[in-house]
């Protein structure tokens, strides 16, 4: 059970970020552990993540694979806002890999992506409905496979970084191998405070944030009301 004070209330969706336990940041997989993270600090919100993915990957207009969300945080007596970046949190414990009924979704053992092998989808979107940060976005014709990041994954193999990384003005997203204790990512994350999206939900994600505010209390609570949320 998570202690209150190790928990970032989200007021949409009953979404949370939470502190991350360091077992979780620490422990080794087979193979890489890609992982991202989001230091809200260095976030514009000028959006060039999700243009740049959508032109990368050619994605419909609707179904991007990657948002920024604006979140108003009371502290005291005043206001603050920031950007909160979204997507496929490439967890180590997928739910919308269980549900899927011709495991046309899994689970990369060299890299830890998780995929959507677009030949083998029947187009259920029943792990639209699985995924508890709404990465998914579904073709509501019901015709093409639902959209999701995959780390650019062509990008990646080809030694390049995703697209939404590399086009960054704020520098606010890192990319790398979290097994790998000189990357990038793993610098951040062992050098600040780390919180994960839903993580008490069990999914173990690689999508990090570093940067949040506190209270000026010191309380590590913060309410968060999301003044666009798109699911």
């Amino acid at each position: 059970m998570l202690d209150r004070r190790s928990i970032l209330k989200m007021a949409a969706g009953g979404a949370m970020l939470a502190i991350v336990p360091s077992a979780q940041l620490q422990a080794k997989t087979p193979g890489k552990r890609l992982a991202m993270v989001f230091d809200v600090r260095r976030c514009t919100g000028c959006l060039s993540c999700t243009v740049s993915c959508a032109m990368e990957n050619q994605t419909e207009a609707g179904r991007g694979r990657t948002r920024v969300s604006q979140a108003c945080i009371e502290q005291g007596d005043s206001f603050a806002t920031l950007a909160v970046p979204n997507q496929c949190n490439q967890c180590d414990n997928p739910a919308c890999v269980y549900v899927c009924p011709v495991e046309a979704t899994y689970k990369r053992e060299e890299d830890g992506i998780v995929v959507i092998d677009h030949e083998e989808c029947i187009h259920c979107q029943l792990c639209v409905d699985a995924c508890p940060y709404g990465a998914r976005r579904k073709d509501e014709t019901l015709e093409t496979p639902p959209e999701k990041c995959n780390f650019c994954i062509h990008r990646v193999s080809a030694g390049l970084l995703p697209a939404c990384v590399e086009t960054c003005i704020g520098e606010a997203r890192s990319f790398g191998d979290l097994n790998d204790p000189e990357s990038k990512v793993s610098q951040l994350v062992r050098d600040n405070k780390v919180y994960a999206m839903l993580s008490e939900s069990g999914t173990q994600p690689n999508i990090f944030y570093i940067g949040l505010p506190e209270q000026a209390d010191d309380q590590e609570i913060l309410s968060l009301n999301f003044l666009e949320w798109q699911r």
